[in-house]
């Protein structure tokens, strides 16, 4: 009887790709993590557990079948293993890299909980993926059969994607509409290169209208084109625009120039990388390049700023958090890439104000002590009188996270229905709105959240979609 290729944790440790230096990596947006060998990927694939009740796929938002496709990974079925990632996922290689898998599945995962030390299922879904694309096993959209229903998709980000995708596979005619250039949204222009190289997005992105899927860029609905029209031109809206409104400072001297929004600066960046002309970026208001940089907030958006500041060669990079290093919303894992690069984190610190003439100097920075725990249940920081110092800057990234836009009035579309923060009211599980025929997907609904809720979210209107329009009412009503 063969012997079994899996639980090998206790004679097998967790073994990341190997991660390049700190100080080459400064110096490039390459990813900084190398594939796995094949032997290698699969070794590590076998020290899981095959657990009863597998928490890693139960914290996973897309519920992925992780067990399933990391045994037939031990088992060298790799086509095997890629064709059930993808069978739950649309963007299996996205999500490999960009997830936070120390707070979803690897965080949760029972050999870890054991103190064995997590499987690394992030680095081995995107050794997968990649392996697919590289052997040709990533299949072209061919619908069975093309359908007369059209599906119109404001937002081209993983929710809106992800929906095109299934409903695309189905037959319908799917156009879909972004305010950019380029498809992808977040994936395109807010997450670095070296979290997620271009390429990667392009290409998925290629699939979709070789498979054809419309993509109608440049176009900002409410200028170019109105919601009406567009619910006019289609049979079924979803929308699935993100939230791009940055949070924003008060305070003394907040309106001085060299204090930036992260979403201006991460744009600029990631242009630049493209070969685009970024004339704010030549010009230095969006280059950290030989500057004092300090970077208000504590979450993934802070950590892609500290990280581009270090590669674009500021002088210095800090980090200001008003809560300690347990407490932060972002990835631990990219808070240590971030320190091994050379960013330093002051914890417990929050800007009271900033200085300077015509241009920043400075931040007035306020130390905290965590209080009483919050409605959240985290501890709430809270001012130590009288502790307050400058930190010479001179730029400023806030990153404080996003907020809806009033698309009610952007789009001149009152009866939208939204919540008291401005988000899209959307039934939980169909998405769908209290407008007929409009579904809403992602951080327009929940809020600023993560690349992999928004995926699921778009799968699930796909098919709340597909349902709606196989009814004989809706049938009829076209």
């Amino acid at each position: 009887m063969a012997q079994s290729p899996m639980l090998k944790f206790v004679t097998v440790e967790k073994e990341m790709p190997a991660k390049r230096e700190a100080q080459a990596r400064r110096a490039d947006f390459d990813e900084i993590y190398a594939e796995y060998a094949a032997e290698k990927a699969a070794e590590q694939a076998g020290r899981c557990s095959q657990c009863g009740v597998p928490y890693c796929q139960t914290h996973c938002p897309l519920h992925n079948n992780i067990p399933d496709w990391l045994m037939l990974t031990a088992e060298g079925r790799l086509q095997e293993a890629y064709e059930l990632s993808q069978y739950t996922n649309t963007f299996p290689e996205i999500c490999g890299r960009i997830c936070p898998q120390d707070r979803l599945c690897e965080g949760n995962c029972v050999i870890e909980q054991a103190g064995h030390g997590t499987v690394t299922i992030g680095a081995i879904e995107k050794y997968l993926t990649d392996t697919a694309w590289e052997q040709g096993w990533v299949k072209p959209l061919r619908p069975a059969e093309e359908r007369a229903e059209s599906v119109g998709i404001i937002g081209a980000g993983p929710g809106g994607l992800a929906a095109a995708e299934r409903l695309r596979r189905a037959g319908l005619q799917v156009t879909v509409y972004d305010r950019y250039d380029r498809a992808g949204g977040l994936m395109t222009y807010g997450i670095p290169g070296f979290k997620l190289e271009k390429p990667v997005v392009m290409r998925r992105i290629e699939q979709l209208e070789a498979g054809g899927v419309q993509l109608v860029l440049n176009c900002k609905v409410g200028e170019d084109i109105s919601f009406s029209a567009i619910r006019g031109q289609h049979d079924a809206v979803i929308v699935a625009t993100g939230v791009y409104k940055s949070r924003e400072l008060g305070g003394p001297g907040a309106g001085l120039p060299g204090i930036v929004r992260a979403i201006d600066y991460l744009t600029a960046s990631n242009r630049h990388g493209f070969g685009d002309e970024v004339p704010e970026y030549d010009s230095g208001e969006l280059n950290a390049e030989g500057k004092s940089v300090v970077v208000i907030g504590g979450g993934d958006t802070a950590m892609d700023c500290v990280r581009t500041a270090i590669r674009q060669g500021a002088q210095s990079v800090k980090c200001l958090y008003r809560r300690d290093r347990e407490n932060m919303p972002g990835s631990q894992r990219e808070v240590q890439n971030a320190e091994e690069e050379g960013v330093e984190f002051v914890w417990m610190t929050a800007p009271d104000g900033f200085v300077g003439d015509e241009q920043v100097s400075g931040v007035r920075v306020q130390r905290m002590r965590l209080g009483a725990p919050d409605l959240t249940g985290r501890r709430a920081p809270e001012p130590i009188k009288g502790a307050i110092y400058t930190e010479p800057a001179d730029l400023v990234i806030k990153a404080l996270g996003f907020e809806p836009e009033d698309l009610p009035k952007l789009w001149g579309e009152p009866e939208l229905p939204v919540t008291r923060w401005g988000t899209i009211r959307a039934e939980h599980g169909t998405h769908r709105t209290a407008l007929e025929g409009v579904w809403a997907v992602g951080d327009i609904v929940r809020g600023a959240s993560l690349v992999v809720w928004a995926i699921r979210d778009g799968r699930e209107a796909a098919d709340s979609v597909l349902e709606y329009l196989a009814q004989p009412a809706a049938v009829a009503a076209q």
